[in-house]
Order: structure tokens, then C-alpha cells, then sequence
């Protein structure tokens, strides 16, 4: 298999921050007043050590941080403000006067420099931040700081998936949504290990034939920080165990009865806490970066040994494409496992056109419109005469008249006019949003819409909050309902349909409408600024604010706000 190996010396660049804006006021504000500090956990590589430099940019502070190579040596990760002989006492005394101290990588502390923290703690001697994952052996004194009530905690989640999606895009450009989504999946939610993949695969990245967008197939490309991620697998010496992790790699998920396999390796495996099994016996890697490594790690002979045969294959995608068509008949699209089919594309084999209508239709009725145009481009790519893939491509891209189903007569619920549905087959769901909506019953609406976010259908919940909004009575449950379509919406790849036109604009203030809509048609700052009569920075101010309303990183998202939209097939 071919490899890639890069110089570990290139810098990385870092993200741009976004999404963390309430958390940095908050981490601000334990810096002011007689407030001490706060403490930041949550999973690693969500974010921790970005916000606390974040909160301190621009002003003085000592930084210390944990390293493993140094947890015996006494103060190690404060040598650099130290003397080299000093008490407790003393160095308490030294960092006083040093205002803020932040403390990244907390776990790692050395056991004086842990006491050290907690000491300046207890006293109020410095504004302390102090970042610590989740899932770590902790030094008592640090965990002390936040269940002695000492500091506050504040426990940050991993950002979205729609935000980190934003974040891929800063720092590559435009990704077709099968790369973006592949990224995502390998990166779970770490932000530290989704930079070093875009910057492996960053030379890989090649531009889509109709589109801007650029794309990834083929392995994980296998640098050295890669393969640091990945060495709870590569590291297992043991052969059973490695021929068995091996043999996962490339039949994942497996059943433990599989014929070979090796029970007591497989056992040992999941007491590492490599691999799981799940509720119905089947064996998967824990962490979705370990099979795509080991396989790319594989050599030919290996590989070749270990892969199953096309029939295995397409039994594998007839099972998958009948359980996503059993999700859709039963009204469900929540997300569910799909390894061979996302291991078949990535990996750059034809997709059969059966297969890849049935992911189309499931990525658009989960309000995925350019996923689900993705999957119908790659069944035409292997087939491009397949009827059923052209008439996904032309829902997903709103062109074609789609043929009649359930939910053609939900379309007019949609847009608003469910008189226009009477009569008609709706079921469920979709006949109680129906219903609701014509009876300008707003709780009705919200919890239909709360229903269909249950079961996955994420626009057409952003859509039924939308229509809750203009027929509450009570403004906190409008403003509620508005709250929850504007995030739903964000979560749909900018679909755009007449329920959510102007949702987000009605946050806005009427001069920030007005900036906002100018900006969304390509002016400039300066532009703006002459024509309304007002100084470049007043505008500036307004469009921060509106960016702040409207969750937007910057005026590359405000077309999608701004403009009068057209109906989207469902």
C-alpha cells in the first residue's frame, strides 16, 4: 500500500477560532472582579488550550504545562519562573505578583507543581486557568480545585459537526461533502487530530471535475503524527493480536464467531480498550482512525490476503442499502453505521448505482442536500445512465419534478399551505405537522417539529419551528421556536426553502438587516458605507453583530441568510 511520510518539522497552521464565543466570555469574566479563575475540562483536542489563549491574548501571563517526560521531576513545569532549589512556600511567594497564571495539559503535572496550583488557589494569590481532559488520571490536587469548590468548572462539549465543517473549510477551501464527511468521521471530534489529517491530506486534495470543490479518495495518508494517533494499534507486537486487528481493518464490522478468528486475542484487544463489541455481537475498532491505518499500513501481499472478494462486498452493500430503505419506510433517518459503503468510496471503487441512490435519498431527507447529490453523482460516475440516481440528483439540486411518493403532498405542508395537502395520504408524523399547521397551533408545531429532529428529518424540523414562530402567542415560545429552527438550519448544509427565508434576518436589528442584505449582494465595507451614509468602522460594528446573531464565522455564510430562496423538493 502506498505511504506518505512528511517532514515533522512543518508547522501546522493553527484553526481560526470560532464557535466558542460564549464560552470565551465566560472564561474572561472569571478574570474580573474578585474572581479567581476557572478550570476547563472536556474530551481531548476539543478546544481547551485554544480558549484559554483566547482569553488571554494581548495581556501578560505566566504559562506552565504538563508534559509526560517530566511528571518525577519536582516544579518541572515551572523551571522557567523558578530557581532551581525552591520550597512550596517559596514558589507560592515568586508567583504572587504574576497576576494570571494559565496551566495547560493539567494531568500531566508533577506532583509539587499540582500543589503548586492548588496552593495559589487557595490563598488567591493569582487568576489561575487550568485546562484538564476528561478521562485522565488527574492529580487530586487539580481535581480539588473544582470539587472543593476552590474554582469554577466549566466543561467544554466538542464543537458540532456543522462548525467543524466550517473550520475545514478555513483551512483548505471548499471540500466535496464525502471528503468533509470522511474527515469528520476520523477525527471525531478532536480538533488536534482533524488539523494534522487536512495537512497530510492537504497534496492529495484534487478538484472535482463540475464543482469548486475539492476531494480525497484513496488511504490515510501515513505521517508521523498520523501514525502517533493511531499507535494504540499499531503498536500491538503480539501476532495474534496483530493479525486479528488486521483482519478487522478489513472486514470491520466482524462477528466473533467468524471462522479464524482468535477469541483470547480479541478478548485481550477489548480489555486494551482497542476495539468493542456492540449490543448485536458485532466487533468494531473503537476509534474510527484505526482500520482505515492498519489498512493503509498493510502491505500489497497483505492486503490482498486479508480483503474480501466482490461478492463479499456487494452482499455487505445490499445489507446496508436494505437497512438504510428499512430506516426510511419507517419514518427514521437518524444516523447509523455505513463502513462498507463509506469504505468503498473513499477508497475510490465504483459505487452501484442501487447503492448510491439509496444513501442520496437518506442524506436528503435528513436535510443533507449536498451529501446526498455526492452520493447520486458517484452512481452515475459508475453508471451514468442509472434512472434513480439522476432523479436523486435532481431533488438533492432542487431541478427535477420528483415522481409521486408520501411526501410529495408533504411538500405543500411545507410551504405553508396544508389545505392543499387534505385528502391526502400523510401518516404519523407528517400528517400531525399537517394538522398542527392548520390549525395555526403553535405548541402543536414544536413538538411535532421536536419529534421530527427525533427521527432525523433536520430540515423539515427547522421548517415546522419556523412555521411555529409566526402563529405563537406567547413571544418567549416564539423566540424559543426561532432558537431552535435557526440551529437546526445550520445543521441542513444551507438548504434553502421558503419555511426558513428571512428566519435568521428577523434577529437582526432593521440597520443590521440592511447592511447584512447589501453585504450578502457583494459590497464592500466601503461600498456600504457610502451608500448609506456611514463610516466604514459603524459598518463593520454592525456586521460584527450580525455575525454574532446569526452564528456566522464571516459574509461568506450571508448569501444563504439573505436571500429570498426557492422550494426544495422534499
Amino acid at each position: 500500500m502506498t505511504t506518505y511520510e512528511k517532514d515533522t518539522t512543518t508547522p501546522v497552521p493553527p484553526w481560526p477560532f470560532t464557535a466558542r464565543e460564549d464560552e470565551l466570555d465566560l472564561v474572561r469574566r472569571s478574570l474580573t472582579g474578585d474572581r479567581r479563575g476557572i478550570v476547563v475540562t472536556g474530551p481531548a483536542g476539543c478546544g481547551k488550550t485554544r480558549l484559554l489563549a483566547e482569553a488571554v491574548r494581548g495581556g501578560g501571563c505566566v504559562r506552565a504545562a504538563g508534559t509526560p517526560e517530566s511528571r518525577a521531576m519536582p516544579f518541572a513545569a515551572f523551571a522557567h519562573v523558578l530557581p532551581e532549589a525552591v520550597t512550596l512556600p517559596r514558589a507560592v511567594h515568586l508567583l504572587s505578583g504574576a497576576g494570571t497564571v494559565v496551566v495547560d495539559d493539567a494531568h500531566l503535572l508533577d506532583d509539587a507543581s499540582a500543589a503548586l496550583v492548588h496552593q495559589l488557589a487557595v490563598h488567591g494569590r493569582a487568576r489561575l486557568l487550568v485546562a484538564a481532559p476528561d478521562g485522565s488520571a488527574t492529580p487530586g490536587a487539580i481535581t480539588r480545585l473544582w470539587t472543593g469548590e476552590l474554582l469554577p468548572r466549566l466543561a467544554l462539549e466538542p464543537l458540532p459537526d456543522e462548525e467543524t465543517a466550517r473550520l475545514l473549510t478555513a483551512g483548505a477551501g471548499p471540500l466535496d461533502p464525502l471528503t468533509a464527511g470522511r474527515l469528520l468521521r476520523l477525527g471525531r471530534g478532536d480538533l488536534r487530530l482533524l488539523r494534522e489529517l487536512l495537512h497530510a491530506v492537504g497534496p492529495l486534495l484534487a478538484a472535482g471535475p463540475d464543482s469548486g470543490e475539492r476531494g480525497w479518495r484513496g488511504p490515510v495518508p501515513l505521517t508521523a503524527a498520523v501514525r502517533a494517533y493511531a499507535a494504540p494499534v499499531l503498536g500491538h507486537d503480539c501476532p495474534r493480536e496483530r493479525e486479528t486487528l488486521d483482519r478487522l481493518a478489513f472486514g470491520e464490522p466482524l462477528e466473533p464467531t467468524v471462522d479464524g478468528l482468535d477469541l483470547a486475542a480479541l478478548e485481550a484487544l477489548e480489555s486494551d480498550g482497542v476495539i468493542e463489541v456492540g449490543p448485536r455481537g458485532g466487533v468494531r475498532f473503537t476509534h474510527p482512525l484505526h482500520g482505515p491505518v492498519l489498512r493503509a499500513a498493510a502491505g500489497r501481499l497483505r492486503a490482498r490476503r486479508l480483503s474480501p472478494g466482490p461478492e463479499a462486498y456487494a452482499a455487505a452493500l445490499d445489507a446496508e442499502a436494505s437497512a438504510l430503505a428499512r430506516r426510511i419506510d419507517g419514518d427514521d433517518v437518524t444516523a447509523m453505521p455505513t463502513p462498507v459503503g463509506d469504505f468503498l468510496v473513499t477508497e475510490g471503487g465504483p459505487v452501484p448505482g442501487a447503492y448510491a441512490a439509496v444513501r442520496a435519498r437518506f442524506a436528503r431527507l435528513r436535510g443533507e442536500p449536498r451529501t446526498a447529490a455526492a452520493w447520486a453523482g458517484e452512481g452515475l460516475r459508475a453508471d451514468p445512465g442509472d434512472v434513480t440516481c439522476r432523479d436523486e440528483l435532481d431533488r438533492a439540486t432542487g431541478l427535477g419534478s420528483p415522481r409521486p411518493t408520501l411526501r410529495e403532498p408533504y411538500d405543500a405542508v411545507r410551504l405553508g399551505t396544508p389545505g392543499e395537502a387534505a385528502g391526502r395520504r400523510l401518516r404519523g408524523v407528517f400528517a400531525r405537522h399537517a394538522d398542527a399547521l392548520a390549525r395555526a397551533d403553535g405548541p402543536a408545531l414544536d413538538a411535532a417539529a421536536e419529534e421530527l429532529a427525533e427521527r432525523g428529518f433536520i430540515l423539515f424540523a427547522a421548517e415546522a419551528y419556523a412555521q411555529a414562530v409566526a402563529v405563537h402567542r406567547d413571544p418567549r415560545a416564539a423566540r424559543h421556536a426561532r432558537t431552535r429552527a435557526v440551529a437546526l438550519a445550520r445543521r441542513c448544509q444551507d438548504a434553502r426553502t421558503p419555511a426558513l427565508s428571512g428566519l435568521a434576518l428577523g434577529e437582526l436589528t432593521a440597520r443590521q438587516r440592511q447592511i447584512v442584505t447589501l453585504a450578502a449582494a457583494g459590497l464592500s465595507n466601503r461600498q456600504i458605507a457610502e451608500r448609506l451614509t456611514l463610516s466604514i468602522r459603524t459598518v463593520g460594528n454592525h456586521l460584527y453583530g450580525a455575525y454574532t446573531r446569526l452564528g456566522a464565522v464571516d459574509r461568506t455564510a450571508l448569501p444563504r441568510l439573505a436571500e429570498p430562496l426557492e422550494a426544495q423538493p422534499a
